[in-house]
């Protein structure tokens, strides 16, 4: 079980040195009970703090941020009404302010001796997140050890990007109250920081002192102006030398570029999300807050490799949802890759909305408020290939394709057997190059022989490419909102 930090560690190990600057005014505690006031008083002399949170101002490698840190040490953490209405204050005054929030919690939940006036002041912090979210600044979360209860049931699962400290109990039912209702103990490894990493509910779990440099990179990526270019782009095809069978049979190979390989070599200071953060993960949808080629982006993107151990189901078309979110709240382009030989046929899959995750997908990527860019990298078959499909600028590789069924399918359909999938392929128009021909694909980057042995060279054009159109789209929107 990971230890319990104090405000003053977090303050010692993530922020950079003499920067913090409180934003905490004087409290006053005459309203309480004489009681509660001795309560208070001893909670304050064993902690050093005047209340569960400390707020204000500070820098995390030179990044400006807005502080809210949990004091375990006053009460358990514990958030009652003055606390409450100091994060509020916080936060409010970081969006009036433009800098973003770092978050970070330890707490048994709402404070019992303020019951519901204090309870309901949850929903007072969750508006005021929602507030600075909603004026497009970053919100980042570290869950600290504990993290139960009405924190973690608002603040602390808010944030864009979430981690948690190693072996954190994080939960929202305190484990002691469990065992007493229910007169046996809470099963072990539920509420722990890795098994909720594993479940998709929040993306990470990082020390303390690693916090540093996943702030520094997370904010380098959503409030850092764009990096110059350093990748060729190749020019684009105007069709394709291979059949369309040629050409599909290419993207069938164990060794074809994937996303993974477009983001390993066009990507810098790239963060993998992790799951829906609803309780769902699904390995066949990578969704990351990258550096494509310079260009600040979040990426979503169909694993080719991960769908030949499990086929795309409707947690991996959630996970891109949230994506697709995330670029829009954030005002980051939005690249989403298509790599896939279908979406999961299953009892399961039907049951898990498989088809109006697909629906809510192309809905979400055809309505987007931020510059787009689609690229067709290898397979795109099915309602999945589409789901991901509708941007303001498509990017084929030259031999990728899309298609309603896989060539078989279709041959079965027509035919009856799979013996006519080339033939089907060719008549369905299905090759980027008759994409290109009818509109629906805007450019074609080339492939070449020595992709073939060398599929990185094929992975750095693609990025190049899809780095290009956000880069146009960024100049295009830049003029009209000058207008």
């Amino acid at each position: 079980m990971s230890a319990r930090r104090t405000a003053s560690d977090l303050i010692e190990h993530v922020l950079d040195a003499d920067s913090f600057v409180s934003w905490d005014e004087p409290i006053d505690v005459t309203r309480w009970p004489e009681s509660y006031r001795r309560e208070l008083a001893r909670a304050a002399e064993r902690s050093g703090r005047d209340e569960s949170v400390i707020t204000g101002r500070a820098t995390v490698r030179g990044r400006p941020v807005a502080v809210v840190a949990s004091e375990f040490r006053f009460l358990a953490g514990s958030i009652g009404e003055d606390a409450a209405r100091r994060i509020v204050t916080a936060v409010r005054r970081a969006t009036a302010e433009r800098i973003p929030v770092l978050a970070t919690t330890a707490s048994g939940g709402t404070r019992m001796q303020e019951g519901t006036p204090a309870f309901v002041r949850m929903v007072d912090i969750s508006r005021a997140i929602m507030a600075h979210k909603a004026a497009g600044l970053p919100y980042l979360v570290h869950l600290g050890h504990p993290t139960t209860g009405g924190v973690y049931a608002s603040w602390g699962s808010l944030g864009h990007v979430t981690v948690a400290e190693p072996g954190a109990l994080v939960g929202f039912l305190g484990p002691k109250v469990y065992e007493v209702l229910n007169h046996r103990p809470f099963p072990e490894g539920v509420q722990t920081a890795e098994n909720l990493v594993a479940h998709g509910i929040i993306d990470a779990v990082v020390s303390a002192e690693d916090l540093p440099a996943l702030v520094d990179r997370t904010l380098g990526i959503l409030v850092d102006p764009p990096k110059p270019s350093t990748l060729t782009r190749r020019e684009p095809a105007g069709g394709s030398d291979l059949s369309t069978w040629e050409a599909i049979e290419r993207t069938r190979t164990p060794d074809r570029v994937g996303v993974r390989d477009v983001l390993r070599v066009g990507g810098e200071d790239t963060i993998r999300l992790q799951g829906t953060d609803e309780g769902e993960h699904d390995s066949a949808m990578i969704v990351a807050l990258t550096r494509l080629d310079g260009e600040p982006c979040v990426v979503v993107g169909q694993d080719r490799r991960a769908q030949a151990r499990s086929p795309m189901g409707p947690a991996a078309l959630r996970e891109a949802r949230r994506g697709m979110r995330l670029a829009n709240e954030l005002g980051l382009p939005l690249v989403s890759v298509i790599d896939t030989p279908g979406a999961e046929l299953s009892p399961a899959a039907e049951e898990g909305a498989l088809a109006g995750e697909i629906a809510r997908c192309i809905a979400s990527m055809s309505t987007m408020s931020v510059p787009t860019v689609a690229v067709l990298l290898g397979q795109g078959c099915g309602g999945g290939a589409l789901a991901l499909f509708p941007a303001d600028v498509v990017v084929a590789a030259q031999n990728a394709w899309l298609s309603p069924l896989p060539p078989e399918g279709a041959s079965a359909i027509v035919h009856g057997d799979a013996d006519h999938a080339a033939e089907m392929a060719a008549a369905q128009r299905v090759s980027a190059a008759d994409l290109l021909l009818a509109g629906h694909v805007h450019v074609l980057v080339p492939e070449e022989d020595a992709d073939i042995i060398e599929p990185v060279g094929l992975a750095r054009a693609v990025a190049a490419e899809a780095a290009t159109q956000i880069r146009r789209l960024r100049t295009e929107s830049s003029k009209e909102g000058a207008r």
